[in-house]
């Protein structure tokens, strides 16, 4: 084995030294500080193919006496956590004594914990990425209780999507009509295209759906032994097609045709692991009602529905809701949908606990002015809130109603500021 793990690692090796990186990622700041400021291991978690692997080699280029080992790798079939003394030896003939130890896709790796911890407590400072949130399992969490730092990292914001185009932004550029006009086209395109970087690089769209089938096959169908096949991929689509919708775990069992929505859940689970769907509960006081309540469904990024979901219409509306979902799940603690007598897209706690209620309409019309409205002052009124925010895609005013504030501001204009 010691051969072929010193194989993979010059060739390692030499293909990350030929690489100039891509942009800076927004939560470049945070990962850098966890690197240089604290000594639990760092756990950079996400789907496949959102740039983990570059955001690791970046941060490589920061410090000194650092090595690499990437375990996606078939040459690897039979390495388990007994050969990582081989592993070891081997970095160090490859990179020489190293201070930081870079280990990517580590859920390959059964009980690479136990290895983990071994290393920790020898002073090295581990960084760790993985596509499938099941490493950080009830085991892991005993293993490293207290000593590791997790960040998820999603494909491009549309901040970064601006950067990957070169445009730059600017505070003046909200107020001059030409600045505008360029913005929102990028908005639309970041929508359309989403924002998977190797799918943006050659715009090859049979890329988007090999890396698509390529996660439900390996990620999920193989590792967790799953064989009715054409229903998980029925429930896929299903979820695809419809995101942001409500539904229960029945309703998605009788749509496609199986006798137990205990099955649902844990396909859905699964599809949670791998970090291609978030499910979004209702907010309650009470945990049973909220397991109970129907949930939405949002999709990791927004190529996906686009390129593989199916609809006779363009669900602009949706795909709002669902690029605001994403970015509030970056930055907030807790995020939840309301649901009175009226809807609340979402109830949003940060890590200091304050609250926010944010609806979302593609469009206000006098038609549907007071039904969006209305879901978002009870929600107001429930959190013992003055003001909300209703997000549009190109609209902006204020609105006082029932002693509330209400401000109506575009989409694209919140995603850039602050």
């Amino acid at each position: 084995m010691k051969n072929k793990i010193l194989q993979v690692a010059y060739e390692q090796k030499e293909r990350s030294g030929s690489k100039n990186g891509l942009i800076e990622r927004d939560i470049m700041s945070f990962a850098k500080d966890a690197v240089f400021s604290d000594n639990r291991v760092l756990v950079v978690t996400g789907m496949r193919r959102t740039g983990k692997s570059t955001l690791v080699q970046q941060l490589m280029r920061l410090v000194d006496k650092a090595c690499y080992f990437n375990f996606e790798d078939e040459k690897l079939l039979g390495f388990t956590v007994e050969h990582f003394t081989e592993l070891e030896e081997s970095l160090i003939e490859v990179y020489g004594p190293a201070d930081f130890w870079f280990f990517d896709e580590i859920q390959n790796v059964e009980r690479f914990e136990l290895a983990i911890r071994r290393l920790q407590d020898d002073g090295r400072k581990i960084i760790l990425t993985g596509s499938n949130s099941s490493m950080l399992s009830l085991e892991f969490g005993s293993k490293l209780t207290g000593r590791y730092k997790q960040i998820e990292l999603f494909p491009f914001s549309f901040g970064e999507y601006l950067r990957w185009q070169n445009v730059t932004v600017d505070e003046k550029d909200f107020f001059l009509p030409d600045r505008k006009v360029i913005l929102k086209t990028h908005f639309t395109q970041w929508m359309k295209e989403g924002g998977l970087p190797e799918y943006l690089l050659y715009n090859d769209r049979e890329y988007v759906r090999t890396l698509f089938d390529n996660i439900l096959y390996r990620d999920i169908i193989v590792r967790h032994g799953i064989r009715r096949h054409r229903e998980f991929r029925e429930l896929v689509q299903l979820l695809v097609s419809n995101l942001s919708l409500p539904v229960t775990y029945t309703s998605l069992q009788r749509a496609i045709g199986l006798s137990n929505s205990d099955t649902i859940k844990e396909y859905i689970g699964y599809l949670a692991d791998a970090y291609v769907f978030y499910e979004l509960y209702q907010y309650h006081d009470s945990l049973k009602k909220q397991l109970r309540s129907p949930r939405k469904v949002y999709v990791n990024d927004p190529a996906f529905h686009t390129l593989i979901g199916f609809s006779n219409s363009e669900n602009h509306g949706r795909k709002l809701e669902n690029a605001v979902y994403l970015t509030l799940r970056r930055s907030m603690s807790r995020i939840y949908s309301f649901r009175g007598k009226g809807e609340c897209d979402f109830v949003a706690f940060d890590l200091k606990q304050n609250v926010s209620a944010i609806q979302v309409c593609y469009l206000m019309t006098p038609e549907n002015e007071i039904r969006e409205t209305d879901g978002l002052i009870e929600a107001l009124q429930s959190l013992n809130l003055d003001a909300g925010l209703i997000l549009t895609y190109d609209q902006e005013f204020n609105i006082r109603r029932d002693n509330k504030s209400i401000r109506v501001i575009p989409v694209w204009k919140w995603l850039l500021k602050p």
